[in-house]
């Protein structure tokens, strides 16, 4: 009887587009199934061959792919946090997706995962092929449009909060849109994932890619920073939202105790909570170029230090988040990834739900 009365209910749920407590969704989102664990979901080397992948949902007004991850138990009037990854220059969503992995959190802790691929830019060098990069209209459209996209099919009264998280490139372009017209009333978080601080970390003056050879590259004179542009003072955003900045130790000479964003919402103090200890490594590395600890070596794993700046106006989340004996590519830990989105999940949100 009791097996009869599910069936019942089970039909009765689908037809209404909805899904019983331990089921998947009954409807799919933008025409992508859910499934436990993720689809094209890889680890180490076995990831290498599903790079190509650009995704299992499309932009339709581009017809660029793009990948959607998303809680398979949702029910009617739960909310979401929602996270557009956005990958590095010469890296591609499916990388990313892998790099910071949040959809293995995905129904802990109700988030929607958005990971787009860059436009392949024109080759600066005759008889060279471009790279993948954020720039141009196109892609900020692109970035655009999948928000819409997401803020439709999940409802926007249902979108607790958005964050942009960038890795290298992709946390530049999180910094450079995060304030523009369309985003600054939808974004309450920004995560740099190697993609900038805000209240500047110094830099590894030889920080990059490896030579050819696999020897360092040259180091860059006092002040300036990858492809030797000045660094100056980056202002004080002109828009609202927490920030998590994320590094590996290699990266950076030395983290500032001070964080003038901190200042800004009237925050406390810098205080270092317990350290995060991954006895896991993350599921990707640069496999072209590892050997250069600064640039990355083979995913491995490893503790981080973790430092919040508590009592911020609104609640604001304002941390960052060092990675021990890690440089630029190895992909994040599973307990340091969920210990930052921890984090996400707790900072306050709502823009969304204002949106006209």
């Amino acid at each position: 009887m009791r097996a009869m009365v599910w069936k019942t209910l089970g039909a009765l749920a689908a037809v209404a587009g909805l899904s019983l407590p331990g089921q998947a969704a009954a409807k799919d989102v933008l025409g992508v199934a859910c499934k436990n664990p993720p689809p094209a979901h890889c680890n180490g080397e076995a990831c290498q061959p599903l790079l190509g992948d650009l995704g299992n949902a499309t932009d339709p007004k581009t017809g660029r792919k793009f990948w959607l991850d998303y809680p398979c138990d949702l029910k009617p009037g739960d909310k979401v946090v929602f996270i557009l990854n956005i990958h590095g220059a010469g890296s591609i969503g499916q990388w990313q997706r892998h790099y910071f992995p949040a959809m293995d959190y995905k129904d802990k802790y109700k988030l929607v995962v958005a990971t787009p691929t860059a436009a392949t830019s024109p080759a600066r060098v005759p008889g060279q092929p471009g790279v993948r990069v954020w720039v141009g209209d196109a892609d900020d459209v692109h970035l655009q449009n999948i928000t819409n996209l997401v803020f439709d099919a999940f409802g926007k009264q249902n979108i607790k909060s958005f964050w942009l998280a960038g890795h290298s490139q992709g946390g530049g372009t999180s910094h450079r849109i995060v304030c523009t017209d369309f985003f600054k009333d939808r974004v309450d978080g920004l995560l740099s994932l190697s993609g900038g601080r805000i209240g500047r970390a110094e830099i590894n003056p030889r920080f990059g890619p490896p030579k050819a050879d696999g020897s360092p590259p040259d180091p860059r004179p006092a002040g300036t920073g990858p492809g030797g542009a000045a660094l100056g003072a980056a202002p004080l955003p002109a828009c609202e939202f927490s920030h998590i900045f994320e590094t590996g130790e290699h990266e950076v000479v030395s983290f500032p105790a001070t964080s003038p964003l901190a200042d800004k919402w009237g925050c406390s103090a810098r205080v270092e909570e317990k350290d995060v200890v991954d006895t896991q490594p993350g599921y990707v590395w640069d496999y072209a170029r590892q050997g250069y600890p600064v640039w990355g070596m083979k995913a491995r794993p490893g503790k981080a230090h973790v430092w919040v700046y508590p009592k911020c106006k609104g609640g604001r989340v304002v941390a960052d988040v060092e990675r021990l004996d890690k440089g630029h590519t190895e992909g994040l830990e599973p307990h340091v990834t969920e210990a930052i989105i921890k984090m996400m999940v707790a900072a306050p949100g709502g823009k969304a739900q204002h949106v006209s």
